[in-house]
């Protein structure tokens, strides 16, 4: 991802939603410093997805019966799983496994976010301007940890594209070199999933950030050669994502 690609993005986020270029910025200098010398680095994330086949997990409505479906059929050990936020609480619980891979802005179950990290899960901590006073309160109880974030990158932390925690996982997904991607729990439509963030201030907004992450990965699909398909059993269609039904992912492994 060349950073003039993504800026044109959020330039176009921070026009819709208002956010400020410099706290952003602030809140990716914050990341860099409590990351420290502690940091994984970044070969250690390129290690784990690299020609790899990667499930990536969001917090849709359809996340539950997505993971039920998809242990049924006994993939999850194939994939590297990879939990966007408030699907880590589903995985842990649900599915009784550890995601090798949490992306997350601290928005959901921080119990269960830190429980995943001293499970060996690797935390990919966004950091924005909203958030500052969480990554001042969890980062320096991670043990797994590196940085990402919206504007420029700072030591220990990234910018891979991606706004929302579901769709950010994808770009992160791609720029490491999976060998193909599957999205489950990625609906994208009008109804907020029960692992989604913990606190909604506004429905309509948390909407129109989904309207926002399913543009951006179908933006996304038009610029990689890295297989994508979609088990989400209900929600929107994402367009260059190939719908397949639990079943046939052992077909596509």
């Amino acid at each position: 991802m060349k950073f003039k690609d993504w800026d044109a993005w959020y330039n176009r986020i921070v026009n819709i939603f208002g956010y400020s270029r410099r706290e952003d910025q602030r809140a990716a200098d914050v990341l860099s410093r409590l990351l420290g010398e502690t940091a994984v680095p970044l070969d250690g994330l390129r290690t784990l997805v690299h020609n790899q086949p990667v499930l990536i997990l969001g917090a849709g409505p359809s996340l539950e019966d997505d993971l039920k479906e998809l242990m049924a059929v006994g993939v999850l050990g194939a994939f590297v799983l990879v939990a966007a936020d408030g699907a880590t609480t589903a995985v842990l619980h649900v599915s009784k496994a550890v995601p090798r891979i949490v992306v997350t802005d601290l928005d959901g179950k921080i119990d269960d976010l830190l429980h995943a990290d001293r499970l060996g899960a690797l935390l990919v901590v966004h950091g924005h301007g909203d958030n500052i006073p969480q990554l001042e309160r969890i980062v320096p109880q991670l043990v797994h940890a590196i940085g990402t974030t919206q504007v420029r990158g700072r030591l220990h932390v990234y910018n891979f594209g991606g706004f929302t925690d579901g769709d950010r996982a994808v770009f992160l997904a791609v720029e490491m070199g999976a060998k193909l991607i599957v999205l489950a729990g990625m609906d994208f439509g009008q109804e907020v999933g029960k692992f989604s963030k913990t606190k909604l201030t506004s429905i309509a907004v948390k909407r129109r950030k989904l309207e926002v992450g399913k543009a951006l990965l179908e933006w996304l699909a038009t610029r990689t050669t890295i297989p994508l398909y979609d088990v989400t059993r209900r929600g929107e269609v994402v367009r260059g994502y190939q719908k397949i039904t639990p079943d046939q992912v052992l077909t596509v492994l």
